[in-house]
């Protein structure tokens, strides 16, 4: 079950689809308040506070892209997903370039946004961050060093560009587990560049290329994302 100090805001105009989301959520154990528009999402934040944050893009009045930026400057340390019917590349980026910290599409399988939220508060529980950054990782001979930007595969250093060792330092952290492609955008997203689905590939073909054997570690996870294999024989 999770932590009942969770609380969940949920702002979503269509009451079909808000109480499908406010149900899963209050099964899996979370607190749940629904609001229908924007407005009463900024009313419910002056009196509340939420560790999580479900919007959708369109609102009536104001757009739930809208007002992503006031609830980072309100709490920081809150997640947002972004659980809309816009699915073009360009609406995801501009999405994620406003704060969001990850991103649905519509229709979506109840199963897989429980465990979006789930990703959501592990990677955003306080202090998680700072100890990844404050440590090395070793896995299977490759060794990543996130205070000097180092990483090595026995012993022999790699040189990666900034968005490669972002998108494998994501990887390496979550060992195991499917990264979408829209939360590895989220990683590499402050790279002054229009990141898409297809950056991504693009930039794990690249990292498998400079890895060599290790690089059969990242498995492409079909229509979803990457993991690292942590069982290869």
């Amino acid at each position: 079950m999770a932590d009942n100090l969770v609380h969940v805001l949920v702002v979503e105009d269509e009451q079909e689809i808000r109480e499908l989301m406010a149900l899963h959520l209050l099964r899996q154990g979370y607190k749940v308040t629904e609001c229908s528009s924007a407005e009463d999402a900024l009313n419910e934040m002056s009196r509340n506070n939420f560790q999580v944050f479900v919007l959708d893009w369109m609102l009536p009045g104001l757009s739930g892209v809208d007002i992503v930026e006031r609830i980072k400057v309100k709490s920081p340390q809150a997640s947002v997903l972004m659980v809309t019917a816009k699915t073009e590349a360009q609406d995801i980026v501009a999405g994620l370039e406003k704060g969001a910290d990850d991103y649905m599409t519509k229709p979506f399988v109840p199963s897989v946004f429980i465990a979006r939220i789930k990703a959501l508060l592990r990677r955003f529980q306080p202090g998680s961050a700072t100890a990844a950054e404050n440590a090395d990782v070793n896995l299977a001979g490759l060794r990543i060093n996130f205070k000097s930007y180092e990483i090595s595969f026995n012993g022999e250093p790699l040189h990666l560009t900034p968005s490669e060792f972002k998108l494998l330092g994501a990887l390496v952290q979550n060992p195991g587990c499917v990264l979408t492609r829209e939360q590895l955008i989220e990683n590499i997203q402050g790279e002054g560049i229009n990141v898409v689905g297809r950056t991504i590939d693009t930039h794990v073909f690249g990292l498998r290329k400079k890895l060599g054997e290790w690089g059969d570690r990242i498995e492409t996870i079909r229509g979803v994302g990457y993991r690292v294999k942590v069982d290869i024989a």
